[in-house]
């Protein structure tokens, strides 16, 4: 495999994040919980966020449509946060061993520019990477090909010398779609794995 540069989606690749974080205790269940993300809080409407849309429109416009829940849906931004939860494990010193090896390393996310701002320099692991391409900056998401497009030009990369690392199987078919090397993460072990099966590590 030849791979000059590595790839990294950030949402629970290098930094874990799940609404059941706030949800669940709220709810008192994880069914509860789930019903809410699933019908209200969508991962669709969190989407529009990442895209570029202000949390604070994106808030008003589900509160005007399901005025009963205006509580709960106010609570996921306001709450963002609490939705954080530690590194995923392994990560940055996988990252590390991948810089030390002399790879560029860049990340391309789907997350707003309002909430990547409270994280961006909490977590060293983001500050090993060479560059980053925001979908909340660029206003499209994975997996679609623009975004994919953006990273590749801006950063002057050839597709087929780029790997991709992300847990959205979606998005690992849309980087393979544009001639980038993509793998489906799943934990750190299993990726250093597969990187050394590759001889990149």
């Amino acid at each position: 495999m030849t791979v000059d540069t590595i790839i990294f989606d950030f949402g629970n690749v290098l930094l874990e994040w799940d609404p059941h974080r706030i949800y669940d205790s709220y709810f008192g269940s994880r069914e509860k919980a789930s019903w809410f993300i699933e019908n209200i809080c969508t991962p669709e409407w969190n989407g529009e966020v990442d895209a570029g849309k202000s949390i604070a429109q994106a808030t008003q416009e589900l509160v005007a449509r399901h005025p009963v829940w205006e509580k709960e849906i106010r609570m996921y931004f306001d709450r963002w946060i609490e939705m954080i939860g530690s590194p995923v494990e392994g990560m940055y010193e996988l990252v590390n061993s991948v810089k030390a090896k002399g790879y560029r390393t860049l990340g391309l996310t789907n997350w707003s520019l309002e909430t990547f701002r409270l994280v961006r320099y909490e977590y060293p692991v983001f500050s090993l990477m060479d560059g980053m391409v925001i979908s909340g900056e660029e206003h499209c998401l994975k997996p679609d090909e623009k975004i994919f497009r953006i990273l590749l030009q801006r950063y002057s990369l050839e597709p087929s010398q780029c790997l991709f690392i992300d847990d959205n199987p979606d998005n690992v078919r849309g980087a393979e779609a544009l001639g980038i090397k993509a793998l489906q993460f799943s934990d750190a072990d299993s990726l250093r794995a597969d990187l050394e099966l590759a001889g990149i590590i």
